[in-house]
């Protein structure tokens, strides 16, 4: 254990928050997201859910201020909730969290899939709420 670093942070996740650099991007993925299939960076984070790893992640993680949406989520599909409830409380956190204005994009499912495996890792949670997968673009310090 360190001082300052949330609990739930695991070394293997430390590791791969340090690695990462400026326009990096890492998934926090729900339950139901494909994450071992688009990615070849896999952090085991089950046992908790994404709104715990992001504010873990944000209190020591950068967001891209160069960007107009450092943050974006998965767009819900037509037929689905709208506004599922988890985003409300994203916007909460990372509003909270952040030293600017953060503005969060949403993705249209595919584009969503196609750019997670890009993503430098991918956080598999056990988040059981629908349409709970963001993805944070790091910044500078």
């Amino acid at each position: 254990m360190l001082k300052g670093i949330p609990p739930i942070i695991s070394p293997e996740l430390i590791k791969v928050l340090m690695e990462m650099g400026h326009g990096d991007e890492i998934i926090l993925a729900d339950g139901n997201f494909p994450a071992a299939s688009h990615s070849s960076r896999l952090i085991n984070g089950y046992g908790h859910g994404v709104s715990a790893f992001l504010t873990a992640i944000l209190e020591l993680f950068p967001l891209d201020t160069y960007v107009p949406y450092p943050v974006m989520l998965m767009d819900t599909v037509e037929g689905d909730e709208k506004n599922p409830v988890i985003w409300k409380e994203y916007e909460e956190i990372v509003n909270k969290m952040s030293d600017f204005p953060v503005q969060i994009e949403k993705l249209e499912r595919m584009d969503f899939y196609e750019r997670s495996k890009a993503a430098y890792a991918i956080v598999a949670t056990s988040e059981r709420l629908a349409y709970a997968n963001l993805i944070l673009k790091k910044g500078v310090v």
